[in-house]
């Protein structure tokens, strides 16, 4: 359902939403399980057919020892999140800076976590920033780096 939907339900504002945030609030956590079938389905739709990523065999003798995600399939669960909290803000406005520290690999659970670092405010509006990071079902770190929303403050009902 989305945001709007979802809050006029409730009988709250877009503004009374963006104020709900505060430092130190975490986001709810959102978990996505990595499948060779999604790996390829984001490879056709990006054109990115690198066989690290789709060709089993031949990844299997790299360094790296099997197929893996492409980056942006993992940020796209990164977005994923980020949008069900900050709804069309997060799409008009919202940016990332991550650092990749490990691979996603076929089979892996991810659990992609953020907790609001800080609000400030900027031309009027509220820029949120969330320190975020992705771990795996081993505790690997998959993920991590900051992403920045700027909040419309206007009532959009």
């Amino acid at each position: 359902m989305a945001l709007s939907c979802l809050l006029r339900e409730r009988g709250t504002s877009m503004a009374e939403a963006a104020n709900r945030w505060e430092p130190g609030q975490p986001l709810a956590e959102l978990t996505k399980m990595v499948t060779q079938e999604d790996i390829n389905l984001y490879a056709r739709a990006s054109g990115d057919h690198n066989p690290i990523h789709i060709d089993p065999e031949f990844a299997r003798r790299t360094p790296l020892g099997g197929t893996v995600a492409h980056g942006m399939l993992v940020l796209a669960y990164v977005s994923q999140m980020l949008t069900r909290d900050f709804g069309r803000d997060w799409l008009n406005s919202g940016s990332l800076n991550i650092r990749f520290k490990a691979p996603a690999r076929p089979g892996d659970t991810l659990h992609i976590g953020a907790k609001v670092a800080k609000i400030e405010s900027e031309a009027g509006r509220q820029v949120i920033s969330c320190q975020l990071q992705c771990i795996n079902q081993a505790g690997e770190v998959v993920l991590q780096g900051e992403a920045k929303v700027r909040i419309n403050n206007e009532d959009r009902r």
